[in-house]
């Protein structure tokens, strides 16, 4: 008899998939996986893959499924925050037994799941990654974590030590701020990546974030990459390194040096939470 597939449940809290997309990962699953596209995934509403009340009905939907092992976020984009007060009260025993992983603005989801306790979280790679080049390496990555196929080779191997850790978008987390929707990062080892931000603004996010009494409860906070950083009219002195090491130090907060994330195809996995003897 042959073993049993992992179901992955595909949705879109945020902006819509090309059916395309659902063909190429669906190939690159091949026996491994059976990965589920919700018909959500392909909804439009503006900017949206259907309006907020489809996309929190598909996520619901999907976590509490219990033929499903995974819940994999199809894309980043904005929407994810404008369902963290629509699905959550809706989720029950089934949705706590899944992994649930993406990156970027899904960061908003992530942390929910990660304050209530709502099964195991990890921020890597998500299927619209194929559209990078070179994007079949890190969704042959996210699978084989998803499946249990590659064990603990597509983690970031900082992440390998005893310790408590989380990762997030710069711009999600720091959005995140103040709303109470935060895990409870006491003692982590925080990992921040971001895409697309002057150097200006990730200093002000930078700002916020270190300056929350509750971050600074961190164990050290480790910088990913920050890709595609527009050039401003005056060059602003600093990189995104000598920021993030600036802020740290200027709020009591230990500077770990760098992490294998960011929006590219060598993005690695974190998973959130305790790890190791001792953790």
């Amino acid at each position: 008899m042959s073993e049993r597939r992992t179901r992955i449940g595909i949705v879109a809290p945020g902006r819509a998939l090309d059916r395309s997309i659902a063909d190429r990962v669906t190939a690159i699953a091949g026996a491994s996986a059976d990965p589920i596209f919700h018909p959500q995934c392909f909804l439009h509403d503006g900017h949206f893959a259907g309006p907020d009340a489809a996309r929190a009905d598909a996520f619901v939907e999907f976590a509490n499924d219990p033929t499903l092992d995974a819940i994999w976020f199809a894309r980043g984009g904005y929407g994810a925050c404008r369902l963290l007060d629509l699905a959550f009260e809706r989720l029950g025993e089934a949705a706590r037994r899944k992994t649930y992983m993406g990156y970027s603005d899904t960061g908003s989801l992530l942390a929910r799941l990660a304050r209530d306790g709502i099964g195991r979280v990890a921020h890597g790679p998500m299927p619209a990654d194929i559209l990078r080049e070179g994007g079949e390496a890190a969704v042959r990555r996210a699978l084989g974590f998803l499946t249990g196929a590659d064990g603990e080779a597509g983690i970031d191997p900082a992440t390998l030590a005893p310790g408590k850790y989380a990762a997030f978008n710069i711009s999600v987390f720091a959005s995140l701020i103040g709303t109470g929707w935060l895990p409870d990062l006491t003692g982590h080892v925080l990992m921040l990546e971001d895409v697309g931000e002057y150097h200006y603004r990730l200093d002000r996010m930078m700002f916020t974030i270190t300056s929350n009494r509750d971050v600074q409860k961190v164990a050290g906070i480790r910088l990913g990459r920050c890709g595609a950083i527009p050039v401003n009219d005056i060059d602003f002195g600093a990189s995104e390194a000598e920021i993030v090491t600036h802020w740290c130090a200027r709020n009591g907060i230990a500077y770990l040096g760098r992490a294998d994330i960011g929006h590219d195809v060598g993005n690695k996995i974190v998973v959130f939470g305790a790890r190791g003897a001792g953790a």
